[in-house]
């Protein structure tokens, strides 16, 4: 079953949008790729023993301040989690995640942070697990869909250095 499929039989049929592959904020920047809605960054974290793992979704444009964010969540360290890591736990390559990789995470052991910035956002811009398309998710959806996978989001002020 594909991943639009699945989203449909959970009541989630948003606009989807082909483009050429994008992975990162930049390239879309480069491609001049203009959406309605809200683009995201998705940064998936690690604690410094690589015992827990977070899914963090924030404005394209923020740079976030992970020592402070780490001790503000009581985290070890947080950092960047490896491309292993990524594709053990989400199923997905760099470059191709999104809140919708959550769908891989049937174990629920990646922490979904949302930036309390994007609280007021909707129409988010995620990548159907594929760097080729994005869909254009409504803030209602988003929230049916990690209730669907068992996600509760966390939101939290994410801080800028």
């Amino acid at each position: 079953m594909t991943l639009m499929n699945l989203l449909a039989g959970w009541g989630i049929t948003p606009p989807l949008i082909e483009h050429p592959p994008l992975f990162t904020c930049d390239d879309a920047d480069r491609l001049l790729v203009e959406r309605p809605g809200t683009r995201l960054k998705n940064l998936f974290l690690r604690d410094n023993y690589g015992r827990r793992h977070a899914l963090l979704l924030t404005r394209s444009d923020k740079q976030v301040d992970l020592k402070v964010l780490s001790r503000q969540v009581g985290w070890s360290r947080l950092g960047f989690a490896s491309a292993d890591r990524l594709q053990r736990y989400l199923g997905v390559e760099p470059g191709h995640v999104s809140v919708l990789a959550l769908v891989h995470d049937r174990e629920r052991q990646v922490e979904l942070w949302l930036d309390r910035e994007l609280e007021h956002g909707d129409d988010f811009h995620c990548h159907p697990l594929r760097n080729t398309a994005t869909v254009l998710l409504s803030k209602t959806d988003l929230l049916r869909f990690t209730s669907r996978t068992g996600h509760t989001p966390l939101w939290l002020p994410v801080p800028a250095p």
